[in-house]
């Protein structure tokens, strides 16, 4: 059985960074109920090429004792953002196709999807639009 990889502020932040990202980030939900914000945590990347993401985990899930321990965040919702609007990658990449956020992200997928936006060529955009592809 797979185990549970739990993602945490600071882990997502590091995550961002290793891959070159200027990052951002602030907790939102907290042990008490009265918390204003309807999230765990958020954290903003922008990365060398101009590309941002957004990873906001939504809140806490709860889990069977087996699987882990009480309130953990294993799912993370992403937006893509490309000149300060939401943006879908061009054709040929697995995410963000026909939309601008990926919900439900488990931390394998996360990395995954850091290392295409941190890769892509922004000319991309350029030259899909040129051609009528996005």
């Amino acid at each position: 059985m797979d185990q549970l990889r739990l993602m945490t502020e600071e882990s997502i932040r590091q995550l961002l960074e290793a891959a070159g990202a200027r990052v951002a980030s602030r907790g939102g939900r907290t042990e008490s109920y009265g918390a204003p914000r309807e999230f765990s945590f958020e954290v903003k990347g922008v990365f060398p090429n101009g590309l941002m993401l957004h990873i906001v985990a939504r809140q806490f899930n709860y889990r069977d004792p087996w699987e882990a321990e009480g309130r953990v965040n294993d799912l993370v919702d992403v937006s893509l953002l490309k000149d300060g609007q939401f943006s879908e990658l061009p054709k040929g990449y697995p995410w963000f196709q026909g939309r601008d956020s990926e919900d439900g992200l488990d931390e394998p997928a996360l990395v995954e999807l850091v290392a295409c936006v941190n890769k892509l060529n922004p000319k991309l955009f350029l030259l899909q639009k040129l051609t009528g592809d996005l």
